[in-house]
C-alpha cells in the first residue's frame, strides 16, 4: 500500500499547506505551554481564514492521492461489488406487524417498512418467516430516507420509534452531523405529520403510551440535562420538564422496559448512575426514584411482573450483580446473580418467563439464559443458567429486539470471518434458527480466512488479548506480510471482533488485520477499564506498543509492514504512540482524533468536557495536569522522524472539535524531521461519524 502511494507522486506537487503561527501562551502550575495554532479553533465554523486553511489541506490531500485514483476506484468497486444493494433486514415482530428496513439498488439510505402478520393470532415461533409472495399482505413504506435526504448533504435518522398501538411513528433527524435532532411524528399508515416537530433534542426518545412522548434536551455545551413530557397535539413550548440534572458531571439517558410498562430515566457520570421510573399508564404522575444517587454505585433497570430488576456495580462489586426489588418496596433488594471477579455482567434482558444475562469472560462475550419463577412466586437466587455455545475462537454477540411475551431470544452474531447473522433462539428448547445473514456477493468463502486469539505481554506483565484474521492462502507468516493493527482503549468500550465486508479488500490483498484489546476498554471486565484511565492512562498506549512488538516478534509483520489505525479516543491512542515510538510503524491513520487533551479538558465551554473529567482526570488539579501533559499528542510532538500519516476530521463534529486534528497536523508539519507524507482531510459537511449514507 505504501509503495503504491510513493510511486504516484507528481514531480511538482503543490506547496505543502503551512498554517501561520500566532503565539498563544497558556500557564498553569508554573508551567507554560505555547500553542501557535490556537487560532484554528473557530466555534462558529465560519472564519474565512480557517476555512481557507482547511480547504488548502483538502486540496493538497486530493492532489497527493490523485495518483492512487485507479486503486481507490478498484477498492470501491470491490466493496460495492460485495454488497447486495437490494436487501431487507431480519423482520421484527411487534404486535400485528413485521417491521424491517429495506435497501434499494443504487440508493444511499434505507426505507422503513412493515407488513401485517398473517394470521395475527399465531404465536411467535423460531420458525416464523415473513410472507413476501403475491398473496402476502402488502408491504407498506412508512419512511423513505432517500426522499428525505435529497435536500441535504448530510442525513441521519437517530431514532425510529413506533407507538404501542402501531398507529404513529416518531423519528429523530440530523441534517448536519452535529447530533442535534429534530423529531417528527407521523401517521404510520398515511405518513401525514401529527403536530409540529420537536426541535433541538437528543436521539433519546420513547413513547409514554400512545399519546405522549418522553425526550431529552441538551444544555449549551450539548450535555443531555433535561427530560420532558410531550403530549400529542400540544406545542413544544408547553411541554413539562420532569427532571433537570444540574450537576455538569452527569448526563441523562432514557430506556423503555422490555415489558413497555415503565420508562427509566438514567442520570449518570462515568462512575455513578441512578434511576427514576415513569409508569406509562399514568405519565402525568411524573418520575419516581428507583435507585438513589450514591457515589461510585452505577445502576440500570428493567421490569417484569411485580418486580424491578437492577444491574448494580460498585467499587466492591466491580463486575456487577443482578438484584430484584418489589414494585411497592424498592428499597428491599434480593441478590439474584452475585458478583464474580472473573465474569462481568454487561446487560440483562427480561422476558415474561426468562432472564437473559449478557456477560464477558476471558475477553469474550457470553449469553446465559435463566428460567424465572411465575409472577407472584418468590424470587430467590437463580440456579442453572443455560449458556449458548458459539463456534469461532473470537467473535461478537449483540442483543437484538425481542418480544417480551415470547420465549424467543433474538441476537446477532459475527466474527472476523463470519458475516453478521441474526438468530432466533428458543429459550425453552435450546433450538437456534438463523433468520438473516449479511449477504456478501462475489467469491467470498469464509473458510479461506483464519481467525485467532493471541496474547501479548505488556510492560508490567499483563496479558493483552489480540484478535487476528488473515487469508490462509495468501499470508506467509514470515514477517513479510503487511498488517493493520486497530485499537481504541477508552470508556470501557469493547472493540469486539466483528465482520466488515469492506475489510476483505485488505485481506484479499494479503494484509493481516488485528485488534489490540488494550486496557481502558472493557473487554476483560471492569478492572481492565479502571487500569487504563485517569492516572493509569499510559497503560493504554504501552499495551498497544506491546501488541505491535509481539506481532513483529511472532513474524506476523515487520516494522516496514506495520500500519496502525484508530478513531476519536482511539485517535488519541494513535497520536500518543506515534510520539512515543514513531520508529515502530510504517503508516498511521487517525480519524477524528482527540489529540489536544490538556487544552480541551481545561475548557468547560467545549461540549462533553466536564463529564469527561472522571475518564481522563481534571487538569485543574496539578497531578492530573502534568500526567495528561505527559501523553497529550499535541503537547508531545518532537523534532523527530514520523511514519506516513493520514488524519481526518469533521467540521461539525460535536465530540472532537475539528481544530484538534487541525492543530496536530499543523504542528507536525512544522516539527517533524522526515519527508514522509502527512495528509489531512476535513469533511466540511459532516460530523464525528463522517459522511452519511452507505
Amino acid at each position: 500500500m505504501a509503495a503504491t502511494i510513493e510511486s504516484s507522486y507528481s514531480p511538482a506537487p503543490p506547496p505543502v499547506p503551512a498554517a501561520k503561527k500566532v503565539k498563544h501562551e497558556m500557564e498553569l502550575f508554573g508551567d507554560v505551554r505555547i500553542d501557535n495554532y490556537y487560532w484554528l479553533r473557530d466555534d462558529s465554523r465560519s472564519s474565512p481564514e480557517v476555512l481557507s486553511y482547511l480547504q488548502a489541506e483538502n486540496a493538497y490531500t486530493d492532489f497527493i492521492m490523485s495518483g492512487t485514483k485507479h486503486l481507490e476506484d478498484q477498492i470501491y468497486a470491490d466493496t460495492r461489488g460485495r454488497i447486495k444493494e437490494d436487501d431487507i433486514s431480519a423482520p421484527v415482530r411487534r404486535g400485528a406487524y413485521y417491521y424491517y428496513k429495506r435497501t434499494l439498488a443504487g440508493k444511499e439510505y434505507v426505507q422503513h417498512c412493515r407488513r401485517l402478520v398473517s394470521p395475527v393470532e399465531a404465536l411467535p415461533s423460531v420458525y416464523d418467516t415473513m410472507p413476501t409472495g403475491p398473496d402476502a399482505p402488502q408491504e407498506h413504506v412508512i419512511l423513505d430516507e432517500n426522499t428525505k435526504a435529497q435536500e441535504h448533504t448530510y442525513y441521519s435518522i437517530g431514532a425510529f420509534k413506533v407507538s404501542p398501538n402501531n398507529k404513529l411513528v416518531a423519528y429523530a433527524e440530523d441534517t448536519k452531523g452535529d447530533e442535534i435532532y429534530t423529531v417528527y411524528i407521523i401517521d404510520a399508515e398515511t405518513r401525514t405529520p401529527v403536530g409540529k416537530p420537536l426541535v433541538r433534542i437528543t436521539s433519546d426518545l420513547e413513547w409514554a403510551g400512545n399519546e405522549a412522548l418522553l425526550y431529552i434536551t441538551m444544555d449549551e455545551v450539548l450535555r443531555p440535562d433535561k427530560v420532558w413530557l410531550h403530549k400529542l397535539g400540544t406545542d413544544q413550548s408547553s411541554d413539562s420538564c420532569l427532571y433537570h440534572e444540574k450537576d455538569d458531571m452527569f448526563s441523562l439517558g432514557l430506556q423503555a422496559s422490555e415489558s413497555k410498562q415503565f420508562l427509566f430515566v438514567e442520570s449518570g457520570s462515568k462512575n455513578t448512575g441512578f434511576i427514576f421510573y415513569l409508569d406509562v399508564s399514568k405519565p402525568e404522575g411524573g418520575l419516581t426514584v428507583l435507585t438513589p444517587r450514591l457515589d461510585g454505585i452505577d445502576t440500570s433497570a428493567s421490569h417484569r411482573g411485580n418486580h424491578f430488576y437492577i444491574k448494580r456495580r460498585s467499587n466492591e462489586y466491580f463486575n456487577s450483580e443482578v438484584l430484584a426489588c418489589p414494585l411497592d418496596n424498592v428499597s428491599t433488594m434480593t441478590v439474584l446473580i452475585p458478583h464474580r471477579e472473573s465474569v462481568k455482567i454487561q446487560k440483562i434482558q427480561l422476558f415474561s418467563d426468562h432472564l437473559v444475562v449478557h456477560e464477558r469472560e476471558n475477553g469474550l462475550p457470553k449469553v446465559t439464559v435463566y428460567r424465572l419463577p411465575a409472577v407472584g412466586e418468590p424470587l430467590t437466587s437463580l440456579q442453572g443458567g443455560q449458556t449458548i455455545d458459539f463456534l469461532d475462537p473470537v467473535y461478537t454477540v449483540d442483543p437484538s429486539e425481542s418480544q417480551f411475551s415470547s420465549s424467543i431470544l433474538r441476537f446477532s452474531y459475527s466474527s472476523l470471518r463470519t458475516p453478521r447473522s441474526v438468530y432466533d433462539y428458543d429459550m425453552r428448547t435450546g433450538i437456534s434458527v438463523l433468520k438473516n445473514i449479511e449477504t456478501v456477493l462475489g467469491d467470498f468463502d469464509a473458510s479461506k480466512y483464519i481467525t485467532e486469539r493471541k496474547w501479548a505481554n505488556a510492560s508490567d506483565g499483563t496479558q493483552i488479548p489480540l484478535s487476528i484474521v488473515y487469508r490462509k492462502d495468501l499470508v506467509k507468516l514470515d514477517g513479510s506480510d503487511p498488517l493493520l493493527l486497530y485499537g481504541y482503549g477508552s470508556y470501557e468500550i469493547c472493540i469486539d471482533p466483528s465482520f466488515k465486508a469492506s475489510r476483505l479488500s485488505l485481506l484479499d490483498r494479503g494484509f493481516i488485520f488485528a485488534i489490540a484489546h488494550i486496557r481502558g476498554g472493557g473487554e476483560m471486565g471492569r478492572q481492565w477499564y479502571e487500569n487504563g484511565k485517569l492516572l493509569k492512562k499510559r497503560n493504554t498506549f504501552t499495551d498497544f506498543i506491546a501488541c505491535a512488538e509481539y506481532l513483529i516478534e511472532m513474524k506476523f509483520c515487520s516494522k516496514e509492514k506495520l500500519c496502525i489505525q484508530g478513531g476519536s479516543a482511539g485517535g488519541l491512542l494513535i497520536g500518543a504512540v506515534l510520539n512515543m515510538r514513531p520508529d515502530l510503524f510504517k503508516a498511521a491513520v487517525t480519524r477524528v482524533p482527540f489529540v489536544d487533551v490538556v487544552t480541551t479538558m481545561l475548557d468547560p465551554s467545549i461540549p462533553l468536557t466536564t463529564s469527561e473529567w472522571e475518564e481522563w482526570g481534571d487538569p485543574r488539579k496539578e497531578e492530573f495536569y502534568f500526567y495528561m501533559k505527559s501523553y497529550s499528542p499535541v503537547d508531545n510532538i518532537k523534532a523527530q522522524n514520523y511514519p506516513k500519516i493520514l488524519v481526518t476530521a469533521g467540521l461539525n463534529d460535536p465530540r472532537v472539535m475539528y481544530s484538534e486534528p487541525a492543530k496536530f497536523v499543523a504542528k507536525l508539519r512544522d516539527m517533524k524531521m522526515d519527508d514522509n507524507v502527512l495528509l489531512f482531510k476535513c469533511e466540511l459537511g459532516a460530523g464525528h461519524f463522517s459522511k452519511s449514507g452507505r
